[in-house]
């Protein structure tokens, strides 16, 4: 056979939804094995630029994306789940996708939290059916080594997205035209 036919095709295609379906539904432990790196990564960036904590104690809600990785020759796209933190509970899940082209080649990883710092935002988020990540996001930047750095300015927006922990071949991670959407871990 030189070919496989457009049934066998939708048959292979179902057969594959239908499986990642199954190993990724409630009770598989998807939700547990999320919220442990979450924990993980809140720990990592309380730790080495403690002033998020602060931004964590004014947030709504704050959406953790553990590891995002992104890959890039001529067209790329990147990756990433994470949970959505009211307090400190698990209210969602989400998975982050983003695609780009353009001059571009290498691949790295990299964690960014994003704080909505007031309940409008917060409640647009979770409303949403797929919200994109747009220009209207502040970025609290290293401006001094290690050093977290969040001006008057970007502490009064309503989200403020810290990307953090990369590494890679890829410069200049970012975070603007990624879409988040629901998952069911």
């Amino acid at each position: 056979m030189s070919g496989i036919s457009r049934r066998t095709f939708v048959a292979m295609a179902l057969t594959g939804s239908v499986l990642a379906g199954c190993a990724n539904g409630i009770g598989s432990g998807g939700a547990d094995i999320v919220d442990a790196r979450v924990d993980s990564t809140l720990s990592f960036l309380y730790t080495n630029y403690p002033g998020t904590q602060d931004l964590a104690g004014r947030a709504a809600g704050i959406l953790v994306m553990p590891v995002v990785t992104e890959i890039g020759l001529g067209v790329g796209g990147s990756y990433g789940t994470g949970a959505l933190r009211v307090g400190s509970t698990s209210v969602d899940y989400y998975s982050a996708t983003a695609a780009s082209a353009g001059l571009q080649i290498g691949a790295q990883q990299y964690s960014h939290v994003l704080f909505f710092m007031t309940q409008d935002a917060l409640a647009e988020f979770r409303a949403s059916p797929g919200w994109a990540a747009g220009a209207d996001i502040e970025y609290a930047v290293n401006a001094q080594g290690e050093v977290l750095r969040a001006d008057t300015t970007t502490s009064l927006s309503p989200v403020i997205a810290v990307v953090f922990a990369q590494s890679g071949l890829r410069m200049g991670a970012t975070i603007e035209g990624t879409k988040y959407t629901r998952i069911i871990p």
